[in-house]
């Protein structure tokens, strides 16, 4: 079985995070540019002319397509490297990929995934 990790993170906390992925092995990822806001409601800023409150702050998705196997590094990776500790670190969705195509080569399921020296490639870690 395959699964996406959708990650919203904070946008300075992207290389961090890219860097902890590629660590494990992690090589195929997408990212797009998203505003939203969570518990917190947006943030209050002042400014010369009052206080005014931003509710759909800038935010960075993240998309990766994985193994059953390494979801949990995964997510341990992410976590570990996105943690400022403060509100808005953000958050992480875990989704059922029911199949994988490469349009390139008609690859299906686990070997499109699969890059050369990618997490599945290596040997794996305890």
């Amino acid at each position: 079985m395959t699964k996406k990790i959708e990650a919203i993170i904070r946008e300075e906390k992207l290389n961090d995070i890219k860097d902890a992925l590629h660590a494990i092995g992690i090589v195929g990822m997408n990212i797009s540019e998203v505003r939203g806001h969570g518990r917190q409601g947006g943030i209050t800023l002042v400014g010369r002319t009052g206080t005014y409150q931003v509710d759909m702050l800038p935010r960075i998705q993240l998309n990766i397509v994985l193994s059953d196997k390494n979801v949990e590094r995964t997510i341990e990776a992410i976590c570990g490297a996105a943690k400022t500790g403060n509100i808005g670190d953000g958050i992480i969705f875990v989704y059922p990929v029911d199949e994988v195509v490469r349009i390139r080569t008609g690859e299906r399921g686990h070997e499109a995934l699969m890059y050369e020296g990618d997490i599945d490639t290596l040997p794996v870690q305890e």
